[in-house]
């Protein structure tokens, strides 16, 4: 028997700018998205939460691809 179980959405995102000369919040709310040197991805669950926290940062990372495509 098949489980249908929704699939979870996720965002890749890329650092892109580096925290330096930047508040200190705005480093520690990387760290959070699992960022930390230049040019490194992650994939991230696509949820209010972690757009906020992308928000916070958006000058500093990009969105690569949204991974709700189905």
């Amino acid at each position: 028997m098949a489980e249908t179980h929704p699939t979870k959405k996720t965002i890749v995102i890329e650092q892109i700018g580096s925290p330096i000369r930047h508040h200190y919040t705005q480093r520690e709310t990387l760290i959070g998205l699992g960022l930390n040197k230049m040019h490194r991805r992650r994939e991230v669950a696509d949820n209010p939460a972690v757009r906020g926290m992308i928000h916070k940062v958006r000058h500093l990372v990009r969105i690569v691809e949204d991974g709700s495509k189905a």
